[in-house]
């Protein structure tokens, strides 16, 4: 077992999983895991954060942009890093340089933005991917509609946004609430599916993990092919897809190896025509905190 592999997996599950549940879990003492917790989150391996569900937010457009640059990439990523929109941002060896995920809330703003990008100096051209579906994603928590927030509930959010892991005592003094009042909203704002909280790995090639995005043309039925990869470990990330793809996926891996056959095992299943894989050779951003809306918020009490 990678010991740290599985940690992160799990925490990428539940963010706020307890040591002893993680140790549990993993099959190891409660010493071990939470040194090596300590050790990855103080060297910025890995980021435990919450994220509010698009939906919530009233991004309703989520896409994924590839981008063929004439020259150096950085100019273009700086750009991109810049965006409101971007919550990933990343170079990539492949047909194109760079691939962006952005999250809008309508067409026509989605239509904007891409007229934005085409103009950015250095930019030969794009090509956009509208997710249909997302299958599998750590920072979409599928909201269920229904539940509004207030003040003190968008004061959490906005510190576990920062550190998913902080103690309920040490919530409790920013909003001057007792730790099981603390408890009771961010337990009912997690279940509302208003966020999610999990660990965000740093990738690429100075880091531990590699990551290989993936995208599938199908032949037939789709529901094997997904209920396979929603259960792969392997696979971060998974969207149906509207554009030249009618899935796209990332693949996450300790070895060049290991994404290989990953990649292979992917394209032995039924139904798969067709794939076309780019390597992330630079996670440049990848940042899900957003400030909530007024609109979002309703006085203290509602709900």
């Amino acid at each position: 077992m990678n010991f740290d592999a599985e940690l992160v997996r799990a925490l990428q599950d539940d963010g706020r999983a307890s040591i002893h549940d993680l140790a549990a879990a993993l099959g190891q003492s409660r010493a071990a895991v939470s040194g090596r917790l300590r050790a990855m989150l103080a060297d910025g391996t890995v980021r435990v954060v919450a994220a509010v569900d698009p939906e919530f937010l009233g991004q309703n457009v989520l896409a994924h942009v590839s981008i063929r640059t004439d020259g150096t990439t950085e100019p273009v990523a700086e750009h991109l890093r810049g965006l409101a929109e971007t919550v990933l941002v990343s170079a990539v060896g492949g047909v194109h340089d760079l691939v962006t995920e952005i999250r809008l809330g309508s067409m026509p703003a989605l239509h904007h933005l891409l007229a934005q990008i085409r103009a950015l100096p250095g930019v030969v051209d794009i090509n956009t991917l509208i997710y249909s579906t997302v299958i599998k994603g750590f920072f979409v928590s599928e909201y269920r509609g229904g539940l509004r927030i207030d003040a003190t509930d968008a004061a959490l959010i906005e510190q576990l946004q920062r550190d998913g892991r902080a103690s309920f005592r040490a919530l409790g003094e920013t909003v001057r609430l007792s730790p099981s009042a603390v408890a009771t909203r961010v337990e009912r704002l997690i279940s509302a599916g208003v966020i999610k909280i999990s660990a965000v790995e740093a990738r690429g090639l100075v880091h531990r993990q590699l990551s290989l995005g993936v995208g599938l043309n199908l032949a037939g039925d789709d529901e094997a092919i997904i209920a396979a990869i929603r259960t792969w470990r392997g696979v971060d990330f998974a969207a149906r897809t509207l554009g030249r793809f009618d899935l796209i996926m990332t693949l996450v891996e300790p070895s060049a190896g290991a994404l290989y056959a990953s990649l292979e095992r992917i394209r032995a299943l039924p139904g798969v025509s067709h794939t076309e894989a780019w390597f992330h050779l630079a996670v440049l951003k990848e940042d899900y905190a957003r400030t909530l809306r007024a609109a979002d918020v309703v006085a203290a009490g509602g709900g």
